[in-house]
């Protein structure tokens, strides 16, 4: 009512967390070779439109003990840095969530989210369960900040990325907007800062994607069960 948000829980997944039990009741298995799905160049919206059914299509359950099991995976991360600014995203069709992770943050880590820039680039601003939130033009929840209070990309020591798809080689496949590669453009030929790592489930992998120019290739991929580090 007061236009303030809780924390980003799917609205399926809303209502259900008190009736569903804890991360470690379940266990996650990585998918099967046999169930990956393939990545052909010249078909990337085809393999998007399968991989999102997949993701959409997970239980409740495994959705909330995912989320619990990759918070983990992050905290435990080598280079995770001691102090600074750390982006997250707020997940939207089926993605992965971090709220688990936001909670279990050291102080000296602040939170951030996503805003889209006017230049097709993403700014990010600190957010706290109860700030204030606008729906950009993807529907998707933004902090309500003045463009004066937004941090640039190369401000932050660690950015959690969302993903589609992920392969064996930490290569990711996004939506196909290009707002991370943009973004992030600038670590192509340098080393961190920041820490790029995409966050999925175990069955978003795919069979190796094929890079174009722009793609920015993630230090890690973290999921639930396993954490990859870029070759």
């Amino acid at each position: 009512p007061d236009g303030r948000h809780a924390f980003p829980l799917e609205p399926r997944v809303q209502g259900r967390f008190a009736r569903i039990a804890t991360a470690e009741t379940f266990l996650l298995r990585p998918a099967r070779p046999a169930d990956r799905v393939s990545a052909l160049p010249d078909d990337r919206a085809a393999l998007r439109r399968r991989l999102r059914e997949r993701r959409r299509a997970l239980p409740a359950a495994a959705r909330i003990a995912g989320a619990e099991a990759l918070a983990g995976r992050l905290l435990a991360l080598p280079g995770l840095p001691a102090e600074g600014y750390v982006a997250g995203y707020w997940a939207m069709d089926g993605e992965i969530g971090l709220h688990a992770w936001q909670l279990h943050l050291p102080p000296s880590l602040v939170y951030c989210l996503p805003v889209l820039g006017a230049d097709q680039r993403l700014r990010f601003a600190p957010w706290r369960p109860g700030d204030a939130l606008a729906t950009n033009r993807y529907g998707i929840p933004e902090p309500d900040a003045a463009a004066t209070g937004l941090l640039d990309a190369n401000a932050l020591a660690l950015v959690v990325m969302p993903l589609v798809g992920f392969d064996p080689d930490c290569h990711r496949l996004g939506m196909g907007g290009g707002w991370y590669d943009r973004s992030f453009a600038f670590r192509r030929p340098q080393a961190t800062p920041p820490l790029l790592v995409g966050a999925g489930f175990d069955e978003q992998e795919t069979e190796p994607l094929a890079l174009a120019d722009w793609d920015v290739v993630p230090d890690a991929i973290c999921t639930p069960t396993r954490t990859l580090h870029s070759p």
